[in-house]
């Protein structure tokens, strides 16, 4: 289906505010929105998080009575179902929304591992968050999608979501172009972090970092049990990484992580600052986009996240914007009593070439724990 059409339908419902986290099963729906209402105004914001998006959906109703739209891969679910069944369900407020969920690791549809179970589970989980919905694929017609809109809108008038749950190849439509200023390119960045890094251990996040940390690697033949791929679980590397810190305070821990991951959950920056571990680097890589999932901007461009790093207990803060500088920023940053935050300003892009991991996620697991546990 086309997702101009599909906006079309949405449109003559009344549905022209729409906020989410892209997804990369829902990019040319996304483009579409960006295309159409732009990106940052009253029709549509993207997100810190998709529970985010629930409660800024929520005071969009509560402003003006109208039903938003709520986007998200299936993996964000997770952050959405707080909200949804504390705060829109009928039986507490009674704020209705409309979803559309990216169906990651749709069973029998070959997916990455983290897409897997949470695939497995989506419609169950919507189910059970008392949710109905309505599956589009390729052949679905826009008749299709106007009677399933009608029937939800009967939910709406009770107070009830509805979602949209969107198979792989569903929507298309054209693009939208994104970009920076910056002129770092994001895997030589990665590189020079693991030159810095050494034989310490490295936690990286999410998406393309994890596969060109993996890639350098290889082509470095180095082997990959120094390092925890968090092939899920946008976000939270950075724990991850803080958890091994603090069990093992002898070593250097390097977090690798995103701008988007950064924002989604940045209070585990206060975390990581109360309890200072003092042989932890924190690097974040930030090109203002999701760019694993379509390149749509994040706020990071606009924010200073060194400065809020320090303010949240970080001891050393720097920015870095070329090679050179992030070579001499990395350096100084292990000379340093931890934590330490370094921003690495880097361009939208990758090769197109770029692979995947190609260990098996519980192998990656077993050698990272043998490395650590080693003597």
């Amino acid at each position: 289906m086309d997702s101009s059409f599909f906006l079309d339908i949405l449109k003559k419902q009344g549905v022209t505010f729409f906020t989410g986290v892209p997804d990369s099963l829902l990019n040319v729906f996304c483009d579409e929105i960006a295309n159409r209402y732009g990106i940052g105004g009253k029709h549509h914001i993207v997100a810190h998080n998709e529970g985010g998006s629930v409660a800024l959906a929520s005071g969009y109703h509560l402003a003006t009575g109208k039903i938003p739209c709520v986007y998200m891969q299936n993996s964000g679910i997770g952050n959405a179902l707080n909200p949804v069944a504390s705060l829109t369900h009928p039986k507490v407020y009674g704020i209705p929304m409309l979803f559309v969920v990216g169906w990651r690791g749709e069973p029998g549809v070959p997916d990455e591992p983290q897409h897997i179970f949470q695939g497995e589970i989506t419609l169950q989980l919507l189910s059970d968050m008392d949710m109905a919905y309505f599956v589009v694929d390729k052949t679905t017609s826009p008749e299709q999608v106007k009677d399933a809109l009608l029937r939800f809108t009967k939910l709406f008038a009770e107070g009830k979501s509805a979602a949209f749950v969107i198979r792989k190849g569903a929507f298309a439509g054209n693009g939208h172009v994104y970009g920076n200023t910056h002129t770092l390119n994001r895997e030589q960045a990665v590189g020079i972090a693991l030159e810095a890094a050494g034989s310490d251990p490295v936690v990286s996040t999410t998406g393309k970092i994890s596969r060109e940390l993996f890639e350098i690697r290889n082509k470095a033949s180095q082997g990959h049990g120094r390092d925890f791929l968090t092939v899920g679980s946008m976000g939270h590397s950075v724990m991850i990484a803080l958890g091994i810190a603090l069990q093992q305070p002898e070593r250097r821990v390097w977090c690798l992580d995103g701008d988007g991951a950064v924002l989604m959950h940045m209070g585990a920056l206060g975390i990581v600052g109360s309890h200072a571990p003092e042989r932890f680097i924190h690097v974040v890589f930030n090109n203002a986009a999701h760019e694993t999932v379509g390149g749509m901007p994040t706020v990071a461009g606009g924010a200073d996240l060194a400065a809020i790093a320090l303010a949240c207990g970080y001891r050393y803060v720097h920015e870095a914007n070329d090679a050179q500088s992030l070579k001499i920023a990395l350096e100084q940053a292990k000379a340093q009593k931890g934590p330490v935050f370094v921003e690495a300003l880097v361009a939208l892009g990758s090769r197109a070439d770029l692979g995947r991991p190609t260990v098996s996620t519980q192998e990656n697991k077993r050698a990272f724990i043998e490395f650590l546990c080693e003597g």
